[in-house]
């Protein structure tokens, strides 16, 4: 069968107006734009984060060539498995909530949403805490202590990231294009200052080390990677959003090349950051190296307008459209709900030391799915439909089955055997989730129900 494109005819369909097929006339991000939403997303305090916990109890478990190797090796992965499952999206139209329809049936593709959508609201929620304690920072020393009242700040700086998200992607393009931009030039001036002024520290606590090629390097490669793994699972997301006409190769240096200079940049300078001063907090770690109060302003401000690209990308649109599904509400409802749910995330209990083991237990909880659905949405769209969806099918609700077997047998055993490895989860879940459904699908095919 001949593959599908992105000529998609203008048809409405029984579900929410922002998850019907996005035709390519009414796409309007371009390779800038595009690339700008993964600066943005890239450039944060959580990856920089990541990066400081390379270094534990002021040791370097890993020496610089291997974590800039670590990283490249997590960026390649994130980007050619982003390539492979955007392809759908760009080529439909359709977002993730409803290509999961393919393979887990109508109902069943509502609760495997969520793996995405819970996740993303706890994020958002997180986030924006931690955007909030970096607003009552600023306001403490622009009033010299009269606020910095952070609740004041959390609800209001919510607000603000839903008002900017009520225009979908259009608004998201606009926000960052202008902030990944400025992120961009901060966090390399923290690079540089660091190169130029600690390369003492550096080159001791950090290059020369022997550090690992084994468990830990493979560990820390997973680790980078866990970071896109629920972005490049939405993948269709995104990719519905650009404009037609772009080759996979094209799209695949869209992916690459922003990742590999913003997450990559951000990891080394986290690295960098713990080796020199032994602190793994990164703001703490800045504010020893700089101590004045005008560079922790900037810091502080940078750190709040990565939480705002971060939220747009990667944790308002896509848990928006999971509500969107459930409940079949418009996009601005669902946009609203998210900055609500976030709120009742409680991220305040989350940020605190005592709540740290919950926090990564959760993170621990949900990741080992991600790799399997991942696996579980190639296999269907390359090797299954090979390339073709009927989208009159896709969408009819009424005459589609609501579960169908296979996606969850080779879920569950994937994420089963990601919890029996942990070190390397995301790897060992995409694969054997792939390899199951894939043998599901040969030797067991009344298992899938979903025929079209």
């Amino acid at each position: 069968m001949t593959e599908q494109t992105t000529s998609i005819q203008q048809k409405k369909y029984d579900v929410a107006e922002d998850l019907q097929p996005n035709s390519p006339a009414k796409r309007n991000i371009g390779p800038f734009s595009y690339m700008s939403m993964w600066l943005g997303d890239g450039f944060n305090i959580g990856n920089i984060t990541l990066g400081s916990s390379i270094v534990v109890a002021g040791v370097a478990t890993m020496n610089l060539i291997q974590t800039i190797t670590a990283a490249a090796v997590a960026i390649m992965l994130i980007a050619v498995v982003f390539i492979l499952n955007d392809r759908f999206g760009y080529r439909t139209g359709v977002p993730y909530v409803m290509q999961l329809r393919m393979s887990f049936g109508e109902k069943g593709a509502k609760w495997a949403s969520l793996l995405r959508g819970i996740p993303g609201i706890v994020w958002f929620g997180f986030q924006s805490w931690t955007g909030a304690l970096a607003l009552g920072q600023i306001f403490r020393i622009l009033t010299h202590g009269k606020f910095s009242n952070v609740w004041v700040c959390f609800i209001v700086f919510v607000i603000f990231q839903v008002l900017l998200a009520l225009k979908g992607f259009k608004s998201i393009k606009i926000v960052s294009e202008i902030i990944s931009v400025i992120v961009m030039i901060g966090f390399l001036v923290v690079l540089y200052s660091l190169l130029s002024n600690e390369w003492g520290a550096i080159s001791q606590n950090l290059v020369h080390k022997p550090g690992s090629w084994g468990g830990t390097f493979w560990g820390f490669v997973v680790a980078f990677l866990g970071n896109y793994t629920a972005i490049i699972l939405s993948a269709a997301d995104y990719s519905r959003e650009v404009k037609a006409g772009y080759s996979d190769v094209k799209r695949f240096f869209l992916y690459f090349s922003p990742i590999f200079l913003a997450y990559g940049a951000t990891i080394v300078t986290g690295a960098m950051l713990a080796a020199v001063t032994g602190i793994s907090s990164p703001v703490n770690a800045i504010a020893k190296l700089f101590d004045s109060n005008g560079f922790i302003l900037a810091i502080e401000g940078f750190i709040v307008l990565g939480v705002i690209t971060t939220n747009m990308v990667a944790n308002i649109m896509p848990p928006a459209y999971v509500i969107s599904s459930l409940f079949k509400v418009p996009q601005g409802i669902s946009v609203a709900l998210i900055g609500l749910l976030g709120i009742l995330s409680c991220p305040w209990i989350l940020v605190q030391d005592s709540s740290s083991a919950g926090l990564d237990m959760f993170i621990k909880a949900y990741s080992i799915f991600l790799g399997p659905v991942t696996a579980i949405l190639i296999i269907e769209y390359y090797v299954i439909r090979k390339h073709f969806v009927d989208l009159d099918k896709l969408y009819d609700s009424k005459n589609m089955v609501p579960y169908s077997p296979n996606a969850p047998i080779a879920l569950f055993t994937g994420a089963a055997a990601a919890f029996a490895f942990s070190n390397v989860s995301w790897l060992v879940g995409f694969f054997v989730g792939g390899l199951v459904y894939w043998l599901l699908a040969k030797y067991r095919p009344q298992g899938n129900r979903v025929q079209f």
